[in-house]
């Protein structure tokens, strides 16, 4: 296969976790990068999960962090339909740093991005059961990528939601363990370190 028939796109959500990234299609090799020229916010991007999700938006002197994931072409509409509300862009090879000292591989590179932020509210706040997922995947790449995570995203001041017992996220992960999430959370959370533990009686 030549370069260019090779895609790839930029995870920058719950794409860079790799069991909700398989929920979706097939995808290849993984490379933790920083994408330049684009900064990450909390955005409310459907209203029909009741709920906000990630979205970037292009901004000078701005970056993210995420994963450059190899997506085989014939999948890239599982995740367009995936990512309905976004337009999937190309980007250029300069615009990605790499945390590792990895050579990144030569092909066409898609972010899925938006031109207007609209800030999370009560009817769609950032859920719990999202950020878990997202998070997760963040600490597949280490401490430092998911630290990176929660600096390089704007809009932590909106309402969030903890619905871990009746999840609004529909690619939940309900196994994963929350104490250590919790804790990366806290800083940035409008929630307490109890209100983010809490549990429901059955």
């Amino acid at each position: 296969m030549s370069s260019q028939d090779r895609h790839f796109i930029l995870g920058y959500g719950s794409l860079i976790n790799g069991e909700s990234r398989a929920k979706t299609g097939e995808t290849g090799d993984v490379w933790p990068v920083k994408l330049h020229g684009f900064e990450r916010h909390w955005s409310v991007m459907s209203a029909d999960f009741g709920m906000s999700s990630v979205a970037v938006i292009e901004a000078a002197e701005r970056a993210c962090n995420g994963v450059l994931v190899e997506v085989p072409h014939d999948q890239l509409s599982l995740f367009d339909e995936r990512e309905q509300g976004y337009q999937r862009s190309k980007i250029e090879p300069t615009k990605l740093t790499t945390y590792l000292d990895h050579e990144l591989p030569a092909g066409t590179y898609w972010v899925y991005h938006t031109h207007t932020v609209i800030e999370p509210d009560h009817s769609c706040p950032i859920a719990l059961s999202y950020v878990d997922v997202i998070l997760s995947g963040c600490l597949e790449h280490g401490d430092a990528f998911a630290q990176d995570f929660l600096a390089l995203t704007k809009g932590w001041q909106a309402p969030l939601l903890n619905d871990r017992q009746q999840p609004r996220y529909p690619r939940v992960q309900p196994d994963l363990p929350t104490e250590r999430l919790n804790t990366l959370l806290a800083p940035v959370s409008t929630l307490s370190i109890k209100e983010l533990s809490i549990t429901y009686e059955s």
